[in-house]
């Protein structure tokens, strides 16, 4: 509906605009394209992000940051979760110490963890998953 109303106000300008020029032509409207909807994520999937390698290699605190609250998101579903690590063995060790930190002590059983060694142009990435 908005798309109509808004092709008809912009034909009702263009109506005007060439009146007053004196000309009685009136252009067409140009089409407006859809955007197309993003693809649905799983229901189980509670998040899904990218880490840029920028910030993984220089272990910048806006990432840690990140990290630890996706860490306490992952602990606060109500079904056990998974937390899935895509990236390179050497950074393991600084995503999972910080991914952890979010994590309260009481609910580590209800949190799995795995590590994924990305491949030659796979990005970096969290994921976490609740088991259906």
């Amino acid at each position: 509906m908005k798309t109509q109303a808004r092709s008809v106000f912009v034909v009702a300008l263009l109506l005007a605009g060439s009146l007053a020029a004196g000309c009685a032509q009136v252009q067409p409207a140009p089409a407006v394209a859809a955007v197309p909807a993003p693809p649905a994520k799983p229901a189980n999937e509670v998040l899904d992000f990218t880490i840029p390698p920028d910030a993984l290699g220089a272990h910048d605190p806006q990432l840690t940051a990140i990290l630890i609250k996706a860490g306490t998101l992952a602990a606060a579903q109500k079904r056990p979760t998974t937390i899935r690590v895509v990236a390179l063995s050497q950074d393991f060790s600084y995503l999972n110490q910080a991914l952890w930190r979010g994590v309260s002590p009481r609910h580590t059983a209800d949190v799995t963890l795995e590590n994924l060694t990305a491949g030659l142009g796979q990005p970096y990435g969290v994921t976490i998953k609740t088991t259906p």
